[in-house]
């Protein structure tokens, strides 16, 4: 198998496989060395317009957080936001 690093992405060949029993899918010895993935590793799957996105827990994480980094002010802290809403619904009850 062929990898090679282009605009700091990897870029690995495709591989071709098939849906097994129990809708198991095995993921090629050469993409987990890649990953640093090991057996028992947990891994977050996920179904979007484009398909399948099967990723580490780590790297799923990254994302989530790089995603909260692009839509909050750098100057405001998701705690304070998340205490100020809890307050206003505990006023409420």
């Amino acid at each position: 198998m062929r990898y090679g690093i282009r605009l700091g992405f990897w870029q690995m060949r495709q591989v071709q496989t098939k849906l097994g029993d129990n809708g198991r899918v095995v993921i090629p010895a050469e993409f987990r060395r890649s990953m640093g993935l090991k057996a028992g590793d947990p891994l977050v799957i996920r179904l979007d317009e484009d398909g399948l996105r099967i990723e580490s827990r780590r790297a799923a994480v990254r994302a989530a957080q790089r995603m909260v980094r692009e839509r909050v002010p750098k100057d405001q802290l998701l705690t304070e936001r998340l205490f100020r809403m809890r307050r206003a619904e505990a006023r409420d009850e």
